[in-house]
């Protein structure tokens, strides 16, 4: 081939790359935080990407503790949380200049589920409690088979493991409770235990088989609850309910801004309901306005 050529080729390819369209980088938002949310966050971001296809949403879990700390550093833009925030993690970020702002985009129910042939069907919160801290050890002593108790819980990062010994055990777990990294561990454990109990977040209990959900009452003699049977008005009569929490530094902007609006929107509370959870209330959509301006 001639140098004449090879330059005509080389002239060709490099006008041809000249006149090739560049890809822009996708404007990128990112999401850590609750395990339990994690798998409805990332639903959501699946159908916002969908229709909004030149912005992307990384959404990943390691609990509500990892999801503040992250916001903390300033590596990520929202942090979900299935908890408040604590007040010292609120000085803490402020010391570091940030601004937590709170916004509510779901509702929960902290579930407890069995293994499907457990003969227990409803426990009250004070049973629960002592179950928990490992004053009661046998099912027999809550009208169940002779076996002993095998408990499963969430590690000290999580929102519901904090949420769970603040409401329910008012006291420490036992040394015993075996600390799951998600919901999806305590789930497939108890499935495969006879003697399990563990707590997860409504949505994962609803749209998981082989398992039995308990029904809750907040004391003896109180109206018995199985949380995936209700309805989203009667959430808060549930004893052990809760907010689902996204946070954010400052009112949020820009992309974060408009992710949050679709969660809030029909469409996203939609998926939220879908997913198996519950979708805010309209006082919860007020602190929205008041506190995002969402």
């Amino acid at each position: 081939m001639s140098k004449r050529v090879k330059k005509v080729i080389v002239f060709l390819a490099v006008g041809a790359m000249a006149a090739a369209p560049v890809t822009q980088a996708k404007e990128q938002l990112q999401v850590k935080g609750s395990d339990t949310m994690v798998n409805l966050i990332q639903r959501m971001s699946e159908v916002y990407m969908q229709k909004s296809p030149e912005k992307k949403v990384v959404v990943t879990g390691g609990g509500s503790g990892t999801g503040i700390a992250g916001l903390r550093n300033r590596t990520v833009d929202i942090a979900d949380s299935s908890r408040q925030m604590r007040k010292r993690e609120e000085i803490d970020l402020k010391a570091k200049g940030v601004d937590p702002v709170r916004i509510i985009i779901a509702r929960d129910c902290v579930t407890i589920i069995t293994h499907k042939d457990n003969k227990v069907d409803k426990l009250t919160t004070d049973q629960l409690g002592a179950v928990f801290r490992g004053d009661i050890n046998n099912w027999k002593e809550l009208g169940g088979e002779d076996m002993p108790i095998t408990l499963y819980g969430r590690q000290s990062n999580s929102g519901t493991f904090f949420l769970f010994r603040q409401e329910v055990l008012k006291g420490d777990y036992s040394d015993k409770m075996r600390r799951m990294n998600g919901n999806a561990q305590i789930i497939e454990s108890v499935k495969n235990d006879k003697s399990g109990v563990g707590y997860v977040g409504v949505g994962h209990a609803k749209t998981s088989s082989g398992l039995k959900v308990i029904a809750v009452a907040k004391e003896e003699g109180g109206e018995y609850l199985d949380p995936t049977r209700l309805s989203a008005s009667e959430v808060d009569k549930y004893p052990i309910s809760r907010q689902l929490n996204q946070f954010v530094n400052g009112k949020p902007e820009g992309t974060a801004r408009d992710f949050i609006a679709f969660e809030l929107s029909g469409e996203g509370q939609k998926i939220c309901e879908e997913m198996g959870f519950f979708p805010v209330s309209e006082e919860n959509m007020e602190h929205n306005r008041e506190e995002a301006g969402i």
